[in-house]
């Protein structure tokens, strides 16, 4: 073993120029791997990030109650309750410490939803009501990330609202306002913080008030009307909810649901990823396979003088597969540190700045790229081995 990987040494240092070259090769394809990992997987985050990282993985939902059916003589008469009338998790705060102690649950928010008016002077607005806890504000949604004015915190008269809604209604930070439900219950509060998700529905119509202050609007002095749940892994979404709804009693249901075409986009990335990869691969086995082929060709007559003095196929196939594997090795070893080079000045994922590239040299592959390199070049070093090995010592000598 140690005097095959010596000649095979002596091969690769017996053309410098040539070995240098290949190993250059091999490290460019090296570097491509890495770089379309980083950049694949910055993308899949910042996708990940930008959408399911600011929704619930799993939500418990008060569904409205179905109008009840009287039976009058005929016809069939249906009458149906007020529309103010709010759906109702009444046992849902019970089971909340229950939710949290589930593994792989990273947070719960309970909250009261529904719609109203925020009404400042002469101007109103229709919005959406969302009523959190003190202390959960960003449980679900990043909302101090997303604050540019004020504070997140949520207390009792304080109002958060999104930049766009701030504008349409001429409100400053500290201003007061008059929020009513559709309870027909109102009350004033004051702009405590002004947010920006950068996305137009959020910003123009969803309003953020205290658990209580909700409860007083829609005159729900119990209960909750969602449960909005947080995992470790968003893609247990789907085991995690029938074992919420086995352990509460409660109808829990995944993000996937509704986010079907989301998750096939993403599937859809994925296999982008690999393909673009394996091209890069290839090419790496390919360039292995046509040097070493190239380098049998010229050595026949040392490989048939190694013939004539006892070498065995199985000793020649050696010396060629440990050279490949040498070429493998240092070129998969210079990619990697040359893509981690070029990666260094991007960011880690989840600080992408606004405009650049979404790249994660987290998620560069390196160990990947040189394991799959080293094994690339081993298979594409055995046919060219294989070669030498047949050679015959009398016609390869006499060339």
């Amino acid at each position: 073993m140690l005097y095959a990987l010596k000649i095979a040494g002596r091969y690769l240092t017996a053309s410098k120029a040539q070995t240098g070259l290949l190993v250059l090769g091999v490290a460019v394809g090296v570097f491509i791997f890495i770089f379309m990992s980083a950049l694949i997987g910055g993308l899949a985050e910042l996708i990940l990030s930008r959408t399911v990282g600011d929704i619930a993985h799993v939500s418990i939902q008060a569904e409205p109650e179905d109008p009840a059916l009287l039976l009058a003589g005929s016809p069939l008469l249906v009458q149906q309750k007020s529309s103010t009338t709010a759906a109702n998790l009444p046992t849902a705060a019970n089971f909340i410490a229950l939710i949290e102690s589930l593994p792989g649950v990273r947070a719960v928010s309970p909250q009261i939803s529904g719609a109203g008016f925020v009404t400042h002077g002469a101007q109103v607005a229709q919005v959406s009501i969302n009523g959190l806890m003190a202390g959960r504000e960003s449980a679900i949604a990043n909302l101090d990330g997303y604050v540019v004015e004020g504070t997140a915190r949520l207390g009792a008269g304080s109002i958060l609202i999104g930049k766009r809604l701030a504008e349409d209604l001429n409100l400053l930070l500290g201003q007061s306002v008059r929020l009513s439900s559709t309870k027909g219950i109102e009350t004033a509060l004051t702009v405590t913080g002004i947010y920006q998700m950068g996305a137009g529905g959020p910003d123009r119509r969803t309003a953020y008030v205290s658990l209580g202050t909700a409860r007083t609007l829609f005159a729900m002095p119990q209960g909750l009307t969602r449960v909005e749940i947080k995992l470790t892994d968003l893609y247990a979404a789907d085991a995690m909810a029938p074992q919420i709804t086995a352990l509460t009693g409660l109808t829990a249901k995944s993000w996937t649901v509704d986010g079907a075409q989301f998750l096939e986009a993403l599937s859809a990335q994925a296999k982008t990823g690999v393909f673009l990869k394996s091209f890069a691969l290839i090419t790496i086995v390919i360039g292995v396979a046509s040097a070493l082929l190239l380098s049998t060709y010229r050595r026949r007559p040392e490989i048939g003088i190694m013939r004539a003095m006892g070498a065995s196929e199985r000793f020649v196939v050696l010396v060629f597969v440990l050279q490949g594997a040498l070429i493998g090795l240092m070129g998969g070893l210079l990619g990697a540190a040359l893509g981690y080079a070029a990666l260094l000045p991007f960011p880690a994922g989840g600080q992408f700045r606004t405009g650049s590239l979404p790249i994660d040299i987290k998620q560069g592959s390196y160990g990947l790229a040189i394991g799959l390199t080293l094994l690339g070049a081993i298979l594409a070093s055995i046919w060219p081995a294989r070669s030498a090995a047949k050679v015959d010592p009398v016609t390869a000598i006499g060339q």
